[in-house]
């Protein structure tokens, strides 16, 4: 008998029955929440790697010597497309001015929690290309 009450007491005794199963309903939906925000974070990063990468490209071609706009944004709308990160509402805009050619990507990226749709808006500018006698 001595035995068994000397057990009890070092496990905690009899009063703290069950506190683990508590513990780890209280525990679970923290972690859970832990790793959507991790794995949301991950989705915005790609996303927005993927968008001033198309945005670059489209600067890129933009500010070709013989190039338009309406070519820059092509470029990176093609992209976007090619892409499998599941952006989607892509819109892309530019300017090509005397001296620079810019173009912004806004989409919005997949989200694991409901009812949100995070915004990403990227640009990027080139200046243009001209030749010049030498």
């Amino acid at each position: 008998m001595h035995a068994l009450r000397l057990r009890l007491t070092r496990a905690g005794g009899p009063h703290e029955r069950g506190s683990s199963t508590i513990q780890m309903v209280m525990l679970m939906p923290v972690l859970f929440a832990l790793m959507f925000v991790g794995v949301q974070a991950a989705l915005m990063y790609q996303g927005r790697t993927i968008a001033l990468a198309a945005a670059q490209e489209g600067a890129r071609a933009a500010a070709a010597e013989h190039s338009s706009t309406g070519v820059g944004i092509e470029v990176a709308r093609d992209y976007v497309s090619r892409s499998t990160s599941g952006l989607k509402q892509t819109s892309v805009t530019g300017q090509r001015g005397a001296a620079t050619a810019s173009v912004t990507v806004t989409t919005h990226t997949v989200s694991v929690i409901p009812g949100w749709s995070p915004k990403i808006v990227q640009s990027a500018s080139m200046p243009v290309e001209r030749v010049s006698g030498g």
